[in-house]
């Protein structure tokens, strides 16, 4: 089997070079952008010294370079089709998937991102600020790009998905070990076999939904062209190189939309710890919204009420309901609790015209109390307890999403620096991934019907779980999705690769835990 040259082994064209100057002047104005509102945005903020500055730049600088290496593995195996079957060159389609990619996570929820943190013990999560906030977030970062990186010098389509909700768990796991079972709500296990779900179903439906596709399409669509292997250095019969770059543009949109959201997470993470008077709570909630949660605080507050069965609130109130989320145990005066710490944060921002307008000292502290209740309200509402009437439960819904409008937010600029990222990270590293997922997987070339195929459902599974908030790896999928083809069109599966998948498969987890763990372990000393 003769291995496919690609263009840009043989020099650019003039129209390659166009399309590569296009795409550094869309990284450059996409920096600059980032830069000019990162430093609005720390304008009206005051600190006492330069080091939270310092660490905020490295944070950044890591929280992006994840992204960079996320660019090498899925990114990568959006354009790994159009490439290999030479649709498109490998410039221009890591252009175009760029600014697909760049649409997806601009126009994306955030619900990924947010779902992946509530794995995290909540004490990290609102003491974000400490040293231990500080060491939960260099440990998973620096975790994910070592395995990452690791992965993608052997040319093996690993999951940034996989390796970040890894290290999630791993910086779980250690805090709990170094606290005992008092003080930290340890791993969220319910959210996490939620979150494993997704990344355990999702290749089974790869393979199976792609392998059926092609088996379909072989029926209807009986042109002998689209089963052929690629010609060396000849693009496809123009319907068919239309059908590619189709199913690229998908692929790259649904990734955008839902991997680029686990690196803006952490990036909020960052910026919180760092410069909370900034962005611990959304600037950008206007004054009719401001005056539209406090009325729905109000309702929020008299429907808890009813469900305090006449029960004190506990003397720190904001601490029982943390107690609460911790442990998952409904205490008699949980619901009283909870209810004080509503009327608290009512307290606190009804003097002012928005949520904007918070005092700065304050403001780390409202959105502590936010976050505490929003997560108290969404265990209540998964165990059913209490049993809210219908109406009381769609008041309190509805307080919940005002809540987290005002906390689970993700600045413009944030999403364009991950997309940067995601962009110069494919077109550094993609050609190890599209000669695995082209070459390696069957014992014959991808040919388009296998590639188009693959990709039409990686786009689907991976859109449907972003409407769900559940995360999703474009890698596992679409690698799942290309066996899938392979072994419905008798080619034969190399045997070698698909077990050097299914290992990086199964380690990443469990290496990501320990090498997560152990990072957080020497980082809370150093911090």
């Amino acid at each position: 089997m003769n291995q496919v040259v690609f263009p840009q082994s043989q020099g650019r064209s003039p129209g390659q070079r166009y399309a590569l100057l296009v795409f550094l002047l869309v990284i450059a104005a996409g920096a600059i952008y980032c830069v000019m509102h990162l430093l609005d945005d720390l304008a009206p903020v005051r600190e006492s010294s330069v080091f939270p500055y310092v660490l905020l730049g490295i944070a950044l600088l890591i929280a992006l370079g994840f992204e960079f290496v996320n660019g090498f593995h899925d990114t990568a195996n959006a354009v790994a089709t159009v490439i290999y079957t030479h649709s498109l060159t490998p410039n221009l389609a890591v252009v175009w998937s760029g600014a697909w990619n760049f649409i997806g996570v601009l126009i994306s929820s955030g619900a990924v991102a947010f779902g992946i943190l509530q794995l995290l013990p909540v004490e990290l999560i609102i003491g974000v600020g400490s040293s231990q906030g500080f060491a939960m977030v260099f440990a998973l970062l620096i975790a994910a790009i070592i395995w990452n990186l690791g992965t993608w010098a052997l040319g093996l389509p690993s999951s940034s998905s996989h390796t970040l909700i890894g290290s999630v768990i791993g910086v779980g796991l250690m805090n709990q070990m170094l606290h005992g079972t008092n003080g930290t709500s340890g791993v969220d296990w319910s959210q996490a076999t939620s979150v494993g779900k997704s990344l355990l179903f999702s290749p089974l439906v790869g393979f199976i939904a792609a392998a059926f596709l092609l088996y379909v399409l072989k029926l209807v669509v009986r042109v002998p062209a689209l089963y052929k292997e690629p010609e060396k250095n000849t693009p496809p019969p123009f319907w068919i190189r239309c059908l590619l770059i189709l199913t690229c543009t998908g692929v790259s949109f649904a990734h955008g939309s839902n991997d680029g959201q686990k690196g803006m997470g952490l990036i909020m993470l960052i910026l919180i710890g760092t410069v909370p008077t900034a962005y611990a709570l959304n600037k950008a909630v206007t004054p009719g919204e401001t005056q539209t949660f406090l009325a729905v605080s109000h309702s929020a507050s008299e429907a808890l009420q009813r469900y305090s069965n006449g029960a004190q609130p506990a003397p720190d109130a904001r601490a029982q309901v943390e107690k609460y989320v911790q442990t998952k145990t409904l205490a008699p005066d949980t619901v009283a609790s909870l209810k004080s710490l509503v009327d608290s944060i009512d307290t606190e921002i009804r003097p002012h015209d928005t949520i904007s307008a918070v005092p700065q000292g304050t403001v780390k502290n409202v959105r502590n109390e936010m976050y505490i209740a929003s997560e108290a309200l969404r265990i209540m509402e998964k165990q059913k307890a209490p049993a809210f009437s219908s109406d009381d439960d769609a008041v309190i819904n509805n307080y919940k999403k005002q809540l987290d409008h005002a906390t689970k937010f993700i600045p413009t600029w944030v999403k364009v620096a991950v997309a940067v990222a995601l962009g110069l990270g494919t077109m550094v590293g993609w050609k190890r991934i599209v000669v695995t997922v082209g070459e390696r997987i069957g014992k014959t070339h991808l040919t388009y019907g296998q590639g188009a195929s693959a990709e039409l459902v990686a786009m689907l599974t991976i859109g449907a779980a972003d409407a769900y908030g559940l995360p999703v790896s474009t890698t596992h999928v679409l690698s799942s999705g290309v066996a899938g083809t392979m072994a419905a069109n008798g080619s034969g599966l190399q045997w070698r690769t698909v077990r050097s998948l299914a290992l990086a498969w199964i380690l990443t987890l469990p290496v990501s835990i320990v090498l997560a763990g152990l990072l957080f372990w020497v980082f809370r000393g150093i911090f």
